[in-house]
């Protein structure tokens, strides 16, 4: 029997995994990629030279390589552009700065502060799962969950929490009791990223760590 911070029957602290790794070696077929349009429309450009035209033709981009002014890598502010002008948010509210720098802190391994193209395609894939499973819990269409469907969303995801995790993560990201779609993907991404930096150092897979102080601040400032 689990209990929380126990590694569920045949997974880890989120059963099933996040996908494949991020970054690694360019894959063939990357430049026809609809998805690398919209990187490459703003990785390393000013935003003055980005243009919403150029995000909504995926023929104009495709086989398009970075350029003098483009240095092949995202930062948060080219993030927050690239989502909200790809229209990944739907109807509900653009993502803000601060869950933008989240997003790169989970998959940003090299700490650069930034996302290359396979990180960014892994996160596009992560934040539709995660779209998803709002969507499936908004029931009302109000593009807000409160407490038992975010219980039920993060149980559905594998995620083994106590009734009391589940409650402190509700007061830091709603308001009146409501969580909207940002603040769903910025707690998804906070909790992800935390229970790779756990699993990292529980090497035994028993759901207990010994953290050095630094060690911890590391763990928790950088994300």
């Amino acid at each position: 029997m689990a209990f929380p911070g126990q590694p569920a029957p045949g997974g880890g602290y989120y059963q099933g995994g996040y996908g494949a790794a991020p970054g690694g070696p360019a894959f063939p077929g990357q430049a026809q990629d609809p998805l690398y349009g919209y990187f490459t429309a703003v990785a390393g450009q000013p935003p003055c030279l980005v243009r919403s035209s150029s995000l909504n033709s995926t023929s104009k981009d495709e086989g398009q390589r970075p350029g003098p002014f483009m240095d092949g890598q995202i930062d948060a502010d080219e993030l927050q552009r690239c989502l909200t002008q790809s229209g990944i948010a739907g109807a509900y509210k653009p993502f803000n700065l601060e869950t933008c720098r989240l997003m790169i802190s989970m998959l940003d391994r090299d700490m650069s502060g930034t996302l290359g193209f396979n990180e960014f395609k892994e996160l596009w894939a992560v934040v539709n799962g995660w779209k998803q499973h709002f969507v499936s819990f908004d029931s009302d269409g109000s593009g807000t969950v409160d407490r038992q469907e975010l219980e039920k969303a993060l149980t559905n995801m594998g995620f083994r929490l106590s009734p009391q995790a589940v409650s402190a993560i509700t007061r830091r990201y709603s308001t009146h009791g409501k969580i909207t779609f940002d603040d769903y993907i910025a707690c998804c991404v906070k909790l992800r990223a935390l229970t790779d930096c756990f699993r990292r150092r529980d090497t035994s897979q028993q759901g207990f760590v010994n953290f050095q102080y630094d060690d911890f601040i590391q763990c928790v400032m950088s994300i």
